[in-house]
C-alpha cells in the first residue's frame, strides 16, 4: 500500500481557476466584503432612487427626442439587458478574480450614479413611457421610477460588462447590446441624450478605478 495520499485536482478549467483563486486568503476576504458591499448599495440605492422620485426638477431641451415619436420597447429592452447579464455570467464564471472585479466596478458605478443623480435634479422627458425594471420594481418600493436619469444606469452596466468580458467576439456582442440598449431608452424617451452619452464615460471610470486601486482581478486572467 503506497504511503502517499494523492489530492485529485479538478478536471474542469473551471474548477481549477476557482481551486486556485479561493486558495488565496485575500481573494477570500474580498468575495466576502464585494457580497456585502453589493448587497448593501442594492439597499441603499432603492432607498435613494424613492428619495429621487419626490424632489423636484428641470425638464432639459433635447434636440434628438424632439424628433422621435416615443414608443414603448420595454419587452425589448429587458430582453436585452438580461440576456447580457446571463451572458457574462457565463463568459466570467471561468475567470474568478475578472468577475470579482465587475461586482466591484459595478459597486462603485452605483455609487457615481447616486453622487451624480443627487446634484442633477431632473424631471422626465417629454412623452415618457415609462420603462417598468422588475428587479428594481421587487428591490424598491413598486412604484416606478422616472426620475432616475443622468446617468443611464442599463447603458452603462452595459458597456461595463463589454470591458469585462474575455474575447473579441463577447466584447463585441456586449457593445452590440450596449448601443440597441441605449437606442431602447432613447425611443422610449426614458432618457435625454446626454444620460446616454455619459453612461459608457462614467462605466469606464468605474472600471479604471477599481483597476488602478486593486490591479490584480485585472492582470489576472483567472
Amino acid at each position: 500500500m503506497p504511503d502517499t495520499v494523492h489530492v485529485l485536482e479538478p478536471s474542469s478549467p473551471t474548477a481549477r481557476a476557482w481551486s486556485e483563486a479561493w486558495s488565496d486568503r485575500r481573494f477570500r476576504a474580498e468575495v466576502v466584503l464585494t457580497a456585502g458591499s453589493f448587497v448593501g448599495i442594492l439597499m441603499v440605492m432603492a432607498r435613494f432612487l424613492a428619495w429621487v422620485e419626490l424632489r423636484p426638477g428641470v425638464v432639459l431641451p433635447d434636440a434628438v427626442l424632439a424628433v422621435i415619436p416615443p414608443r414603448d420597447v420595454t419587452w425589448i429592452t429587458f430582453a436585452l439587458i438580461y440576456a447580457g447579464i446571463l451572458t457574462a455570467l457565463a463568459a466570467l464564471v471561468p475567470y474568478p478574480r475578472r468577475l470579482l472585479l465587475g461586482l466591484q466596478s459595478y459597486v462603485v458605478l452605483v455609487l457615481l450614479r447616486m453622487a451624480v443623480m443627487s446634484v442633477t435634479p431632473l424631471d422626465p422627458p417629454p412623452g415618457m413611457i415609462v420603462l417598468r425594471d422588475p428587479l428594481v420594481q421587487v428591490l424598491g418600493t413598486g412604484e416606478p421610477l422616472t426620475k432616475d436619469l443622468f446617468f443611464s444606469g442599463h447603458t452603462s452596466t452595459m458597456f461595463l460588462l463589454s470591458l469585462l468580458a474575455p474575447g473579441r467576439l463577447t466584447r463585441g456582442f456586449f457593445l452590440a447590446c450596449t448601443v440597441a440598449v441605449a437606442g431602447c431608452v432613447l425611443w422610449q424617451h426614458v432618457h435625454y441624450t446626454v444620460d446616454v452619452l455619459a453612461a459608457p464615460l462614467f462605466a469606464y471610470a468605474s472600471y479604471a478605478l477599481v483597476s488602478r486601486v486593486h490591479p490584480g482581478p485585472r492582470s489576472a486572467r483567472r
